[in-house]
């Protein structure tokens, strides 16, 4: 995971959102440096200006490049020396942020790594795109959960033929924590997340859903190929949805289940996935993120645990792993992974090298584009009484 010439430092970081009170850019800051490839150098943690400099600190960003807003962060960014400006800006705001920030650093030339969902709706997924297309940046997403080292594994069982035809993949996402009106009493998380204007057309299907749809297409490489959802607000006066399931078929035959709650007592982040093959299926939980059950008929069941030193680890699951078998790894640990891959990336673009756009180790634009599409199809499913509706976007295709 070293740094290659010729950038032989560390990558200079900027944050965008992340201030006090956040949760997510608390997470990007330690998951990039993690590995000690990175620095925070620069931010705008703040839509509110004062916050944006008092949380600078927290970071330890200097106050000369603790900015009051993204637009003064780019500009002032262009004006120094290539040598000391930044090499990558992070996005943790709300959704409605993402596409300004995102198009305006790509255009000025920075690298970035995006929080999920990649924008607020499908038309500035699609202008993102393209922006991205014209440019030579790198373009990552942090759907964190495809860093774990078992899903790795899952994958490239799965893209091996270990598990012959995929049939099908059953993804659920369930949550307890909005099971009553946070929202009403100002938390800040669930503000922002419950809010139409801010959070987009969903809540938990553009919240959670989004991650349990992207591990099944990230594992499988399955194309989709129609959708049909039923989207439910259990809450009394929630505007957005707070459960809900979808059905997908896809193009090779084999059907899907997306099922997201946040409705659900006692459930904290349980998010699971199986996935069943003709010759073997297998079945992993994020709260126990080390073991990844295999089963075929016949047989006994094998619990696969994370260990780089096992001779039946995929050379990507084990030089996903820090740490021997036994000790822990988990969500931290899968986020920088996202960023290592997104950090080779980067090292490659500033030695010149051609970088991979669409069949990247993790999430890019086009994979973004294809999730707001995922989004944006549930929704009007929904509202038509759950009818099928396309599910290919031409664009994301890979």
């Amino acid at each position: 995971m070293g740094i290659n010439a010729p950038l032989n430092r560390k990558l200079r970081m900027a944050l965008v959102g992340g201030g006090q009170g956040s949760f997510i850019g608390r997470v990007h800051s330690i998951a990039a440096c993690l590995d000690n490839r990175a620095v925070v150098t620069a931010g705008a943690l703040s839509s509110n200006p004062e916050r944006a400099k008092s949380s600078a600190p927290d970071y330890g960003i200097a106050e000369s490049r603790a900015y009051t807003s993204y637009q003064e962060m780019l500009d002032s960014e262009l004006k120094l020396p290539a040598d000391e400006r930044i090499d990558f800006v992070s996005i943790a705001t709300p959704n409605h942020v993402h596409f300004e920030v995102a198009d305006a650093a790509v255009k000025a030339g920075f690298n970035v790594v995006c929080d999920k969902p990649m924008t607020y709706d499908l038309a500035q997924a699609e202008q993102l795109l393209e922006t991205v297309k014209n440019s030579d940046v790198v373009f990552a997403l942090s759907h964190n959960y495809t860093g774990y080292p078992l899903i790795r594994q899952a994958r490239e069982m799965i893209l091996g033929g270990e598990l012959g035809e995929i049939n099908a993949i059953r993804s659920q996402y369930i949550q307890g924590w909005l099971r009553t009106s946070l929202e009403a009493e100002e938390q800040k998380q669930a503000a922002w997340r419950t809010d139409p204007g801010k959070s987009g057309v969903a809540g938990a299907f553009g919240d959670i859903a989004t991650h349990a749809y992207n591990l099944g297409r990230y594992m499988t490489g399955l194309l989709p190929d129609q959708v049909s959802c039923h989207l439910k607000t259990f809450v009394e006066g929630r505007r957005l949805d707070d459960y809900g399931t979808a059905v997908i078929r896809y193009e090779n035959g084999g059907l899907g289940t997306v099922t997201a709650s946040q409705i659900s007592h006692g459930r904290e982040n349980d998010l699971e996935i199986e996935i069943d093959g003709t010759k073997g299926s297998l079945r992993w939980r994020q709260e126990n993120p080390n073991e990844l059950i295999y089963r075929q008929n016949g047989k006994a069941h094998q619990i696969l645990t994370r260990d780089p030193n096992a001779p039946y680890m995929h050379p990507l699951a084990a030089g996903s792993c820090r740490l021997p078998s036994g000790h822990p790894e988990a969500f931290f640990e899968a986020f920088a992974n996202v960023y290592a891959a997104a950090f080779d990336d980067m090292v490659k673009r500033a030695s010149g090298e051609a970088i991979e756009r669409r069949d990247s180790v993790y999430t890019n634009c086009f994979d973004g584009v294809e999730g707001m599409y995922f989004i944006q199809q549930c929704v009007a499913s929904s509202q038509d009484d759950a009818a099928w509706l396309p599910l290919k976007h031409a664009a994301a295709r890979k």
